[in-house]
């Protein structure tokens, strides 16, 4: 059904998809009525996210509505269930950011804490095509199943975080919630096998402790884990931690710290150019990664666990989701 046959007239109407543990309704609601009313749409439809699927039929019965806009109003895990609904719709999706970490949204440069900000791109903003993860994975039953992600597919200790950390602490705690996963992580320092491949080259084997497969590069806590990752360049961006004890982990952590540092500092980004590669940290670029793994891992897609695979292709959807994101301010601001 088209949107001129649902509301008669042919005016356009924007749809909310909403988590309701995360979203606060009433602001969102008093920000989209002014819109409407403004620009003359037919009224907003609105769909609640189920706790079984993370919003993915929200998002569907919104496309199947006719919405010339879908906002959704929730955390990392909403936006990709959103995602794997309005890929390759066409359909504009604009980011109310209601999360613990909000990652596609920073990756974006959407406003945090600001919903009339947020609305209003939703209504007046521009479009911009960014691309998707797509993972396909298989468990050791042989059963497979292909989800997308926005931020990023972890392995390891990323997965374990997503895995050990509650809903309820990350909503009172934010990103210290991860503190006690990530400790127990590092100490322990259990490094598993795999075999992977990049782009359907030579298979390589090594043992790690972490993969992150990346189509952003900004992790929980502001922290940039990838500098080349671009979400709009056809590629992904994968990160192969391999510490081999505790130096490892301190070559890794001097090399983060420095990597967020020289966001802010032309010497620091010049010294880090010159820099060599540390095997503790290893990063490939590719449009498709394969892994198989020798024992069960868990996986995570945008901080939401995905269970236990034996092996997974990541891939690459070159532009295959259209953003809506604010118009820059005459200062470039």
């Amino acid at each position: 059904m088209s949107t001129k046959e649902q509301t008669g007239d042919g005016r356009p109407h924007a749809a909310v998809v909403y988590n309701p543990t995360k979203a606060p309704l009433e602001r969102i609601r008093a920000a989209v009525a002014e819109h409407e009313r403004r620009l003359e749409w037919t009224p907003t439809q609105w769909h609640e996210t189920a706790s079984d699927d993370g919003g993915r039929a929200a998002a569907e019965q919104a496309a199947a509505g006719g919405a010339a806009v879908v906002i959704v109003a929730g955390g990392d895990g909403t936006v990709r269930a959103a995602a794997e609904a309005l890929r390759d719709t066409g359909i504009p999706v604009a980011l109310v950011p209601a999360g613990t970490g909000n990652l596609l949204a920073r990756d974006l440069g959407t406003p945090l804490n600001d919903i009339p900000a947020n609305v209003a791109a939703a209504f007046t903003g521009i479009d911009r095509v960014v691309d998707v993860g797509v993972a396909e994975v298989e468990d050791e039953d042989g059963v497979r199943s292909t989800h997308v992600f926005m931020v990023m597919a972890g392995i390891g200790l990323d997965a374990r975080m997503a895995h050990d950390t509650s809903a309820i602490a990350k909503k009172r705690l934010g990103w210290f919630a991860y503190v006690t996963p990530i400790a127990r992580s590092i100490i322990a320092n259990r490094l598993f096998h795999l075999t992977y491949r990049i782009d359907g080259g030579r298979s390589r084997s090594t043992r790690a402790h972490t993969v992150i497969v990346g189509n952003c590069g900004t992790l929980t806590g502001n922290m940039l884990l990838i500098p080349a990752a671009v979400i709009d360049d056809g590629l992904l961006d994968v990160v192969i931690m391999r510490p081999g004890g505790r130096f490892g982990w301190a070559r890794i952590g001097t090399r983060l710290t420095l990597q967020n540092a020289a966001r802010r500092s032309r010497i620091t980004r010049r010294w880090l150019s010159r820099s060599p590669e540390i095997h503790a940290l290893g990063y490939v670029q590719g449009t498709q990664f394969e892994v198989r793994f020798e024992a069960p891992h868990a996986v995570e897609l945008d901080g939401d666990p995905f269970g236990h695979v034996v092996r997974a292709r990541i891939s690459v959807g070159p532009g295959a989701l259209r953003v809506r994101v604010g118009t820059p301010s005459p200062n470039g601001s």
